[in-house]
C-alpha cells in the first residue's frame, strides 16, 4: 500500500526521487512546447520511456464546449538580423525569444516598426520574458531589455518561419487501476517552453508520483493527465464526461520545484477531502506552509472546478505563480528548481495520497461504555495512537481523517491505532455514511 511508502524514508528515498525529477526536468527544458505541436509529442514520448502513458490526438476544429481546437503551430526558424546580416535575436539560442503561436512573417522593418513587436522586462534587463499569442493572429519577439537597448540600427530583417495548419492538440493520460473505481486525478500542464518551475517541475513530480504508485497495489484508482493548460483540460473534460463522476479527489501540480514553502489552493467547495488531507499533512509536517481559498484564476483547477463539474480538485504549489521574480522569464531555468525541493514536494504528496488511501470509516464493536484496553495489551499506546478518540468517534459517521482532525493527532497515528483496534475485534470497517 502507498501508506508504506509514506511511513519511512527507507522505503522511498525522496531525495533520490527529487534528483531524478530534476534530471527529467533538465532533459525536457530545451524542448519548444506550446498549446499544440511537436514539442508536446516529444515531451510525452520522453515520459513514455518510464511510464505506460497513452497519447491522444484531438483534431483541429474539434468543439469542446465554448472552445475549438485551433490549428497546430510549428516553428522552423525565427530571427532578427541587423544591417550587417548578424542574428541579433535568434530562436535557436532560446525558444523564449519567439512569442508563442506567432504567425509567419518576413520583411524589412524600421527600428520603430520593430519595437512594436518586441517585449522585454526593464526591471530584469538580462532576462528574456515569456509571451504567447494563442488566440490572436500576431507575431513578436521577446528579448532581454539590455539587448533591446542595443538595437540602434535604422532597419532590421525579420524572419518568423512558422506555420499554422490543421493538425491536432496532444495530451497524455495514465490510469493506474486500484481495487476501487473511485479515482484521484493528478494533472500537470505541459504547454510552456523552457520554463522549469512553472511547467517542468509539475510534470516531473507527477511522473515521480506515478512511479511510486506503480510499485505497490493501491485502494484507489489514479488518473494522471498531462495536457496543455486551459484548453487541454477543457478538451479532456468534453471527451470524458462519463468518467467525471468517478473522480473523488484531485490535485493540479505546478511550481513545485523552488525552495519556497508549500502553498495549497483549496477546491471550489473549500472543504473537500483533498483539501483537508493536504492541510492535515502540511500542519503535521513541521514546515511553514500557506493555504489559500479557491479563486477562478491561475492553473487548471479552475477548469475542473467550473460549476458544470465542481470537482474536488485543488492546486499544490510551492511559491505561487507570479509571486517569484523569475516567473515566466528565462531565469526560470534548471538552476531555479532544486532536487531537495522537488523531493520534499514528492514526499508531502505521497503523504497526502496515503491519507486518501487510508481514510476509512469504522464502527465500534463495544460502544456501551469504554472497552477495557489493558486486558488487550493496548493501554500503553492508548494516548499516542488516539485509541480513546477512535473508539468514541467510530460510530459509522466519522472517518479516520475526521478523527485525526478532531484529536489533533497525525493521521498515520490514528490509522495505526485503528489497525490495532481492528486486530483485537473492537473495530469493524463499515461503508461511510458521512458527507
Amino acid at each position: 500500500m502507498i501508506g508504506s511508502l509514506q511511513k519511512t524514508d527507507r522505503a522511498v528515498d525522496f531525495l533520490d526521487g527529487g534528483q531524478k525529477a530534476h534530471k527529467l526536468a533538465k532533459e525536457l527544458y530545451p524542448i519548444c512546447r506550446s498549446l499544440t505541436g511537436e514539442g508536446l509529442r516529444q515531451t510525452l514520448k520522453t515520459l513514455q520511456r518510464t511510464l505506460p502513458l497513452e497519447i491522444y490526438e484531438v483534431p483541429t476544429g474539434t468543439i469542446a464546449y465554448d472552445w475549438i481546437v485551433p490549428n497546430e503551430w510549428s516553428v522552423k526558424d525565427a530571427f532578427i538580423k541587423d544591417p550587417q546580416g548578424r542574428r541579433v535575436v535568434d530562436f535557436r539560442e532560446s525558444n523564449l525569444h519567439l512569442v508563442g503561436y506567432s504567425v509567419p512573417f518576413r520583411g524589412i522593418l524600421t527600428r520603430e516598426e520593430l519595437l512594436t513587436h518586441l517585449y522585454s522586462d526593464p526591471a530584469h534587463p538580462d532576462w528574456i520574458p515569456y509571451r504567447h499569442t494563442y488566440f490572436k493572429e500576431s507575431w513578436g519577439f521577446c528579448v532581454a531589455h539590455r539587448k533591446l537597448e542595443d538595437l540602434t540600427d535604422n532597419r532590421y530583417e525579420v524572419c518568423v518561419d512558422t506555420s499554422l495548419d490543421p493538425g491536432h492538440l496532444t495530451y497524455g493520460e495514465l490510469v493506474l487501476r486500484g481495487r476501487s473505481t473511485d479515482e484521484v486525478l493528478i494533472s500537470a500542464h505541459i504547454c510552456h517552453p523552457s520554463l522549469s518551475n512553472d511547467n517542468l517541475s509539475g510534470i516531473s513530480v507527477a511522473a515521480a508520483l506515478a512511479t511510486c504508485l506503480m510499485e505497490e497495489p493501491t485502494e484507489l484508482t489514479y488518473r494522471f493527465l498531462f495536457a496543455p493548460a486551459t484548453l487541454g483540460p477543457i478538451v479532456w473534460l468534453s471527451r470524458n464526461e462519463a468518467i467525471v463522476p468517478k473522480i473523488r479527489h484531485g490535485v493540479v501540480l505546478a511550481c513545485v520545484g523552488d525552495s519556497g514553502p508549500v502553498t495549497y489552493v483549496r477546491s471550489r467547495s473549500g472543504h473537500a477531502v483533498i483539501d483537508r488531507a493536504v492541510e492535515h499533512i502540511l500542519k503535521h509536517s513541521g514546515d511553514p506552509f500557506s493555504i489559500k481559498d479557491f479563486a477562478p484564476e491561475g492553473y487548471d483547477q479552475r477548469q475542473f472546478c467550473s460549476p458544470g463539474f465542481n470537482l474536488p480538485v485543488g492546486c499544490f504549489m510551492r511559491t505561487p505563480n507570479g509571486c517569484y521574480p523569475e516567473y515566466h522569464t528565462s531565469a526560470d531555468n534548471s538552476d531555479l528548481i532544486k532536487p531537495e525541493a522537488l523531493g520534499d514536494s514528492i514526499r508531502k504528496l505521497v503523504s497526502v495520497l496515503a491519507v486518501l488511501e487510508g481514510d476509512k470509516t469504522y464502527a465500534n464493536q463495544s460502544p456501551k461504555g469504554e472497552p477495557q484496553l489493558g486486558k488487550r495489551g493496548l493501554m500503553q499506546d492508548a494516548k499516542s495512537l488516539g485509541l480513546w478518540w477512535i473508539l468514541n468517534l467510530s460510530d459509522g459517521q466519522h472517518s479516520l481523517l475526521d478523527i485525526a482532525e478532531r484529536s489533533g493527532l497525525a493521521f498515520e497515528k490514528i490509522e495505526e491505532g485503528a489497525r490495532a483496534l481492528t486486530a483485537c475485534g473492537l473495530l469493524r470497517e463499515v461503508e461511510a455514511h458521512h458527507s
